[in-house]
């Protein structure tokens, strides 16, 4: 970071950048597969409705009643395994729509998307651009149950949690969705290509300006990347002035 940029960002109150009390974090996320996924999905309850009336139903509902579909859902496998599903959190009338990968551990627990050292510093990145979780934020993930030591989402989880977060959206209307992640950012743009290529455009998710940039839990463990998500983060600012 140049002398200039350092004295600017202290000017504004920005340094240290998001920054939070060193703690021994280790990366929990270890890939693992189900020996078998789909005799997993095949455990779940039989639904008596073709996933199309599902989804025409889902996106007919209202907060209330999302809200008690996705807490009482057995689509797929995710469900078996889970303390709670994590919904979502936030003001539901948000210009700001922040959608992550999934529930870990903590979020299980607790019912709440973002929490431990990653929610920290998501709260500390949108503090350094004059936002508050709960004002003008709403948080949310693309699936709403814990994958099983904090896996990726397998594609027919993503797809059977689609709907709802199609719902929290339309119900939101958000003037701006900032992906967090891999799997939010290919999820949400139906694309397969890298984190290093989606960063640094705008992008449309149904005619709503979208950013991609990195996943907080992925910050804790690259701190030099934290200067592109300073950029990713300037960016989404600088889009949301321009919309007014």
């Amino acid at each position: 970071m140049s002398n200039r940029r350092k004295i600017i960002l202290k000017e504004l109150g920005l340094l240290p950048l998001w920054h939070i009390k060193s703690e021994n974090l280790q990366d929990s996320a270890v890939s693992t597969k189900f020996s078998s996924q789909e005799d997993q999905y095949k455990k779940c309850p039989a639904s008596n409705i073709s996933n199309d009336t599902r989804r025409q139903q889902i996106l007919h509902m209202d907060w209330d009643q999302l809200k008690a579909e996705v807490a009482h859902c057995a689509a797929c496998a995710l469900s078996q395994a889970r303390a709670q599903a994590v919904f979502g959190v936030g003001d539901e009338k948000a210009d700001w729509l922040c959608i992550g990968e999934g529930p870990g551990a903590r979020e299980d627990a607790t019912g709440e998307p973002f929490v431990g050292p990653a929610g920290k510093l998501l709260d500390n990145m949108l503090s350094a651009v004059g936002l508050q979780r709960g004002n003008n934020v709403y948080i949310a993930n693309i699936v709403k149950c814990r994958p099983p030591n904090n896996r990726n989402p397998a594609p027919n989880e993503t797809r059977q949690c689609e709907p709802y977060l199609a719902r929290q959206i339309e119900l939101i209307k958000p003037k701006i969705i900032l992906a967090l992640g891999k799997v939010a950012a290919q999820n949400l743009l139906k694309s397969d290509e890298n984190i290093s290529t989606l960063r640094g455009k705008l992008h449309q998710y149904f005619g709503i300006p979208l950013i991609v940039t990195y996943h907080p839990a992925y910050l804790l463990r690259s701190l030099p990347d934290k200067a592109k998500a300073w950029e990713d983060l300037c960016f989404a600012k600088d889009t949301m002035r321009s919309l007014k």
